[in-house]
């Protein structure tokens, strides 16, 4: 496989099979994806959608029913292709009785880092993540979004080229969330792939770059964000549009309009009609708000996937 790929992928599939009953469930069926190296990729995807079983394929934890999975061109399974992954899972569980210090020292240690380079790297996360002055406070102490900035630390103890993150900002506060994405900025200009799996659209959409939907095991839609959300013609605002030149819009091809809090505002499906309405309202004096091109958010376009799907099973 392209070792300019991060993760790479090739009809990736996970069947898990009832012991009891002769029933099956296809967790991730058929998937080929490529993450480039350097990318910030968000995977999305409903409850029971496959998204942390195929990260646990990616990491080795389970093993495939077929296909296969590379990351920076190795197979997934080789301990040397897991090496530069740094991996922050949702629901972790870190040893309340440890510091936070404590606690990065022994996953460091786990990780191959030297006790000289720990030294100089637990102070310089715990700063990053804005614990300088907890790290000789027990885990136990930590609130919720404390134990997720110092489960990132955890991941970026190694420097790792390839971050895996399962919902990052879970039980983040605002101000913690915006903090996370400014990290995650730095560690995309110096080149690490950020891989985040996330109910969080919103912020999915702040971040990544590029975006997976998965449904049922399937990928259904991929690309950039700004391609995805980019919508289909223009909206315009205007004020003081008598109703005779309303009726004269509504007229236009691909035209629709309404009154919002006393404001006229109509949709266009192409620039023609655009530029068409504009000369009509300034034929008759009428105040032009604002003219731009139509977008979606990914929530939208996430909801229209998955219910795209559900109406081809139906």
């Amino acid at each position: 496989m392209n070792g300019d790929y991060a993760i790479e992928t090739d009809g990736l599939t996970k069947v898990y099979r009832s012991a009891f009953r002769r029933r099956e469930v296809r967790a991730v069926d058929g998937l080929s994806l490529r993450v480039p190296r350097g990318a910030t990729f968000g995977l999305l995807g409903p409850n029971g959608a496959g998204k942390t079983t195929f990260v646990k394929l990616l990491l080795a934890s389970v093993r495939p029913t077929a296909g296969s999975a590379f990351l920076f061109g190795r197979p997934c399974w080789e301990a040397e292709a897991r090496r530069p992954v740094g991996y922050l899972p949702e629901n972790h569980r870190f040893p309340t009785y440890q510091t936070g210090a404590g606690m990065l020292d022994c996953y460091a240690a786990l990780s191959g880092v030297d006790a000289a380079e720990r030294r100089r790297r637990i102070p310089e996360l715990l700063e990053l993540v804005g614990l300088k002055d907890w790290g000789d406070i027990r885990l136990g102490k930590y609130s919720k979004g404390m134990l997720q900035r110092v489960g990132l630390a955890q991941a970026l103890i190694h420097r790792p080229r390839l971050l895996m993150l399962d919902e990052p900002s879970d039980g983040v506060d605002p101000v913690g969330r915006i903090h996370i994405r400014e990290i995650l900025r730095e560690l995309e200009q110096q080149g690490v792939t950020v891989f985040i799996n996330s109910h969080l659209l919103g912020e999915v959409e702040l971040f990544c770059r590029d975006v997976a939907i998965l449904h049922k095991g399937r990928l259904v839609l991929t690309g950039a964000v700004k391609d995805l959300t980019l919508g289909k013609g223009y909206e315009l605002s205007a004020k003081s549009v008598p109703e005779s030149l309303q009726a004269e819009v509504l007229k236009l091809p691909g035209a629709s309009s309404a009154c919002v809090n006393g404001a006229f505002q109509a949709r266009f499906d192409s620039r023609e009609t655009a530029n068409r309405t504009i000369d009509l309202l300034r034929s008759g004096n009428c105040e032009i708000d604002s003219l731009a091109a139509r977008t979606s958010t990914l929530e939208e376009v996430f909801l229209a996937a998955v219910k795209g799907q559900d109406g081809k099973a139906a």
